[in-house]
């Protein structure tokens, strides 16, 4: 039995990997899918102290106060920005590393360095909420970018979004033991047109796995293609 931890990307929840978390659970894994401070089911925490460190610290106390061992750590968009950190704070607990269609940060370095111009595009959509900044796509730009078009797919995705502090995707990542982190056998799984889309520097990043795995759908790969990602999942385990 493997055991899995899935963190989702910003606005998303625990809840966008009900169907992939199924269906490894009906593998016979042991899997857990938290939700970020601020965010889901959490939204009742949203404060101005969520930033990239706290959700750092929710993943990495994940791992320590369920006592959690040889884990497949696995994050989607900016979730890849998390499972990094938290690998870092809790290295001796973390099996594999799995990007899914994620970002791929270095120590120093805030989501805005690593997708430029998607946060550039996000940050069009800023707003003020109880005076924390924080980004919250419009339903139709929304699906557009999450690559989501199923009518029933989108409806239940809208409804469960919720506003993302600007100040996690901001905020620089510090490793204490970056060479530690980089030797954790990594996958890369990457939607097919993040990659038709990524040139130089990006690209090197989404192809520097010790494996790099296809998915011809959008970006919520967990909702558009669960069946094909726990597939892919599940040989790792």
């Amino acid at each position: 039995m493997a055991t899995f931890v899935l963190v989702h990307g910003g606005e998303h929840g625990g809840w966008c990997w009900r169907a992939s978390a199924a269906l490894l659970r009906a593998a016979g894994h042991h899997v857990l899918t938290p939700t970020l401070t601020g965010l889901g089911e959490r939204v009742h925490l949203m404060s101005a102290a969520v930033d990239l460190a706290m959700h750092v610290t929710d993943i990495a106390n994940t791992l320590i106060f369920d006592d959690l061992r040889d884990v497949i750590l696995v994050g989607h968009s900016y979730g890849g920005m998390v499972i990094t950190g938290a690998a870092d704070r809790a290295i001796d607990r973390v099996g594999q590393l799995v990007y899914l269609d994620a970002a791929h940060p270095r120590s120093g370095e805030a989501l805005t360095d690593v997708a430029p111009e998607m946060m550039a595009m996000a940050r069009q959509q800023m707003q003020l909420i109880d005076g924390v900044e924080v980004i919250h796509l419009p339903p139709a730009l929304a699906a557009q970018y999450f690559g989501v078009t199923d009518p029933a797919d989108v409806a239940w995705m809208i409804d469960r979004l919720k506003p993302h502090p600007w100040a996690c995707y901001a905020q620089p990542l510090r490793l204490a033991d970056e060479a530690a982190v980089r030797r954790v056998p990594r996958t890369n799984i990457n939607c097919t047109q993040a990659l038709a889309n990524s040139a130089g520097e990006h690209l090197a990043r989404q192809l520097d796995g010790d494996r790099n795995w296809e998915i011809d759908t959008g970006h919520d790969i967990m909702i558009t293609e669960p069946e094909a990602l726990a597939a892919m999942l599940l040989r790792l385990a």
